[in-house]
């Protein structure tokens, strides 16, 4: 299941499953890949915090986002080395990439940053640790 932000970028309508089905999907694809210590919530939840403070971060009054911009992508690099010490499943990896490659614009980091809160939502109902 491929990540897409927008229905139409240009008139800027979001899938408007992108906060519900999608991030459910995800969710539980994420969650049966879970297995000692691969995907557990702690984890996960680092990611989207530290999305979630880079969405704030660009929010700031005079904020540089030449600057956060290539931090947002430096989340990719921090998935796969959670990767690489068996912390997160590939599906993870990919899914962050899919969102974060398509991240142009600050509005663009607040969808990704909503379906990550959606996600991590439906995560802890389908799985509790």
């Amino acid at each position: 299941m491929a990540l897409q932000l927008w229905k139409d970028r240009e008139r800027k309508i979001l899938d408007p499953e992108i906060f519900s089905t999608k991030a459910e999907q995800f969710a539980r694809q994420i969650s049966e890949e879970a297995t000692g210590t691969l995907n557990k919530g702690t984890q996960l939840r680092k990611f989207f915090d530290e999305i979630l403070r880079l969405k704030t971060l660009a929010q700031v009054p005079g904020s540089d986002w030449n600057l956060i911009l290539p931090q947002v992508h430096m989340v990719i690099a921090k998935t796969a080395y959670a990767k690489g010490r068996k912390l997160v499943s590939q599906s993870f990896v990919n899914h962050i990439r899919e969102g974060i490659e398509q991240i142009e614009t600050e509005e663009d980091l607040r969808v990704f940053s909503n379906h990550m809160e959606a996600f991590m939502g439906f995560y802890k109902m389908y799985n509790n640790n």
